[in-house]
C-alpha cells in the first residue's frame, strides 16, 4: 500500500454530518489511503465504528478529556465491554481518544481535575487489559501523561500508541518515545509563529513521527481566519483529513526531506504504533 494515513481525525464529528461520504472521497482522490477515527464519548462508539467500516479506515474507542464532565463511572464498564466485544474486529486499533486536558480552566479544578485523571488511569488500565495501544490527547499535560503510563505499565508493560497533537519539550518527547509512542503532528506546524513544535518536527528522529489532521479541529494555517477576519464575514475553513498531503509538504519543507520519503516513513512509523492498522490498512488498499 502506498499513500497517506491520517492518524487522527474525528469524521463522527457533526461539522461532517451533512457529507462525510464526500469529505472522505475527496481526502481518498488526495492520496490519503486510511484514517483513525478516535471516539471521544460512549454515545459515539457505534457511529464510529460504523464509519470506519463504510470507508475501510480504523477506529479507537475511549473517553476524552472534555467529555470527562458528562461521563459515568458506568461508562467505563460500557468501555471495557465494547472493547471485549470488538476484540477480533481489525478495524479497532486503539483505546482513544483519552488523556488529560490542563488547558480548559474548569478541568484544572477541582473536581473536574481529579475526575479526569481517574478516567485517564482507569482507561489506560482497560488498554493493557484488552492488549491495545492508546492514542492520548496531550494538552499541556504531558508529565501527568508520562506519570501515569509508569504507573499502570508497572511490572515490564510496553506500551505503544500515539501522544496526539504534541507540543511539550524535546525532554518530554524523548520520554514518550521511550516508552514506546509515536508522536502526531498536524495543522499547528504550518503556523510560523509555532516556533518550538517547528523545531521538534525537524530535530526529532523521523522514525518518531506520524501525522494527523485532526479534523475538524486543528485547521492549517490556511484554513484560518483571526478574529478581525471572521467579524468582517470571512468564515473559518473546514479541516478535512484531505489538508493532511498539504500539511506534510510544510514538514518535508521543514526536514529537507522527499516526500515520496516522508509518506512512506510515516506510514510505516504509524502502523508500529497502531500495529492493527498492517491488516486494517492492507483491507482498505
Amino acid at each position: 500500500m502506498t499513500g497517506w494515513i491520517d492518524t487522527h481525525c474525528h469524521l463522527d464529528a457533526p461539522e461532517f454530518a451533512a457529507d462525510v461520504a464526500e469529505v472522505r472521497e475527496r481526502a481518498r482522490q488526495r492520496g490519503v489511503v486510511h484514517c483513525v477515527l478516535p471516539a471521544v464519548q460512549v454515545a459515539h462508539f457505534e457511529a464510529t465504528r460504523a464509519l470506519a467500516h463504510q470507508f475501510g479506515d480504523s477506529y479507537a474507542l475511549g473517553i476524552h478529556p472534555l467529555y470527562v464532565k458528562d461521563a459515568l463511572d458506568a461508562d467505563l464498564a460500557r468501555l471495557d465491554a465494547a472493547l471485549a466485544e470488538h476484540r477480533d474486529d481489525p478495524r479497532l486499533v486503539a483505546v482513544g481518544e483519552i488523556g488529560l486536558d490542563y488547558f480548559v480552566p474548569e478541568l484544572c479544578a477541582s473536581p473536574l481535575r481529579e475526575r479526569q485523571e481517574y478516567f485517564y488511569v482507569e482507561q489506560l488500565k482497560l488498554a493493557r487489559k484488552h492488549g491495545l495501544p492508546v492514542i492520548l490527547h496531550v494538552r499541556r499535560s504531558a508529565d501527568m501523561l508520562l506519570k501515569g503510563l509508569r504507573a499502570v505499565g508497572q511490572g515490564g508493560h510496553r506500551w505503544s500508541g500515539i501522544a496526539h497533537a504534541f507540543n511539550g519539550s524535546l525532554q518530554q518527547a524523548q520520554a514518550f518515545i521511550d516508552l514506546g509512542f509515536k508522536l502526531g503532528f498536524g495543522g499547528a506546524l504550518t503556523y510560523e509563529r509555532a516556533q518550538n513544535l517547528r523545531r521538534l518536527a525537524t530535530e526529532l528522529p523521523l522514525e518518531a513521527l506520524v501525522l494527523e489532521t485532526d479534523a475538524p479541529d486543528m485547521p492549517p494555517h490556511w484554513l484560518y481566519a483571526t478574529a478581525g477576519q471572521r467579524a468582517a464575514g470571512q468564515a473559518q475553513g473546514r479541516n478535512e483529513p484531505g489538508e493532511l498531503p498539504r500539511i506534510a509538504e510544510v514538514l518535508a519543507g521543514l526536514r529537507g526531506l522527499n516526500l515520496a520519503a516522508l509518506e512512506q516513513q510515516t506510514r510505516e512509523n504509524s502502523k508500529v504504533a497502531l500495529p492493527r492498522l498492517q491488516v486494517a490498512s492492507a483491507s482498505s488498499a
